[in-house]
């Protein structure tokens, strides 16, 4: 196997019950990020975030927590309609393959839903 080089961009180093490590640096909550910045993410009715990254990327994973869930149709609307084409998947599916394309060199982003606190 070759080992990932992400250059200068922001891979996804872990995660865990509540938050991300996010090119060394840990992240509590919900975040959304691309190759040069990250945020925070308010979930499913926060599009705003979402909105910015039109024509910066050219996929979307939107990482749904633990499980896979459907998107909400309207959040799926107003993204698409701005050219985000979006892959809905479980939390640790989507940080994987953003990590794979973003090696890659891929335009690519992911909004992620932090896995939940052991309980």
């Amino acid at each position: 196997m070759t080992e990932a080089n992400f250059g200068n961009s922001l891979p996804i180093d872990g995660y865990g019950p509540g938050f991300f490590r996010v090119a060394g640096e840990v992240h509590s909550g919900n975040l959304w990020l691309m190759a040069d910045r990250k945020g925070v993410w308010g979930g499913f009715d926060d599009t705003a975030a979402l909105l910015a990254l039109a024509g910066q990327i050219d996929l979307l994973f939107i990482g749904t927590g633990a499980e896979l869930s459907h998107l909400p149709h309207e959040m799926l609307d107003t993204l698409e309609e701005r050219g985000i084409m979006c892959e809905a998947m479980a939390t640790p599916t989507a940080a994987r393959s953003y990590n794979v394309l973003l090696s890659e060199g891929r335009r690519i982003g992911c909004a992620l839903l932090a896995m939940p606190e052991a309980g």
